[in-house]
């Protein structure tokens, strides 16, 4: 496996939630079916305001016993809090674990997950193929300190965080907070829907009337997208310009690419987009589907 390469993601931690109610509890409230977790097979899925907006990505993970939330490592005890206070008479127990547990990512055109995953779930790691997209790898739960190690004798070199952010921009994919405005981001707007983020026959959940709605209205006129930048990299929130026209703003990026939430009618053929002293030249991802290529399939 010597074209598998791995980095430690500094910035994720992870919550615990355990006890007899663990699934049905989270299954009201996040955005996908926590049903379908198990060993080696987690979902990606996010908790929302009342009103449908934001609050927190995560995967759902288990070890057999408990249900490992990995999510944004400095917003892991608000969200540890916010759990919490829908326990009610839930017999559940929720723990911000950020300290004891680390994340990484396996990635690479030499990764082979089928091979991969049985090296690390003796080691008494958590090793999920990325539910969002395989080409993102896979991702690994475990002790403190151990993970580099345990990675290693798998086969895989230590690489910076910026060559998995590199791989994770490219693909589009969104990283938490880093790319989705908390409190007013909207699922479908970024990527939600065909990055398996959503469970659409789960029974309700927090915020979800908005989502529906929003799915099935077409009320979707803006989108994140994968951007190539040609120029200085500009800073996340910097305002994208089609001429004169405020058409977007940018998100993550690194390294000559970026995320930017952009209206669908600023994109493509005829349009030159700009932010500050850069182009950005989107790229649609594969698995980008538009409401204009579903009416003109």
């Amino acid at each position: 496996m010597s074209d598998c390469s791995f980095s430690v993601l500094t910035h994720r931690g992870v919550i615990a939630v355990s006890g007899a109610d663990r699934v049905e509890f989270l299954q009201g409230l996040i955005s996908n079916d926590t049903t379908k977790v198990a060993p080696g097979h987690a979902v990606w899925a996010a908790l929302l305001t009342p009103q449908g907006r934001f609050l927190n990505d995560m995967f759902v993970a288990t070890d057999g016993e408990t249900l490992l939330l990995e999510t944004e490592r400095e917003r892991a005890p608000a969200l540890a809090r916010k759990l919490s206070m829908y326990k009610l008479r839930s017999q559940v127990k929720v723990e911000d674990r950020s300290v004891a547990l680390e994340v990484a990512v396996a990635f690479g055109p030499g990764l082979d997950a089928t091979t991969l995953l049985p090296r690390l779930s003796p080691a008494g790691l958590v090793a999920f193929v990325d539910p969002r997209l395989a080409g993102l790898g896979v991702r690994v739960l475990g002790p403190a300190g151990q993970l580099a190690s345990a990675l290693a004798a798998a086969g895989c070199i230590e690489r910076p965080l910026v060559d998995y952010d590199s791989l994770r921009l490219s693909l589009g994919a969104p990283d938490g907070s880093r790319d989705l405005v908390v409190e007013k981001a909207l699922l479908l707007e970024n990527g939600f829907d065909e990055l398996n983020g959503v469970d659409w026959q789960k029974g309700c959940y927090m915020g979800q009337e908005l989502t529906a709605r929003t799915k099935y209205r077409a009320l979707i006129r803006k989108r994140l997208f994968p951007v190539r930048v040609e120029g200085a990299l500009p800073a996340p929130g910097t305002a994208v310009l089609d001429g004169l026209e405020e058409v977007g703003e940018v998100r993550s990026g690194v390294d000559g690419r970026a995320l930017a939430m952009l209206r669908l009618d600023a994109v493509g053929e005829g349009h030159t987009l700009t932010a500050g002293d850069a182009r950005l030249v989107p790229e649609k991802p594969a698995w980008m589907r538009l409401a204009s290529e579903a009416a003109n399939p």
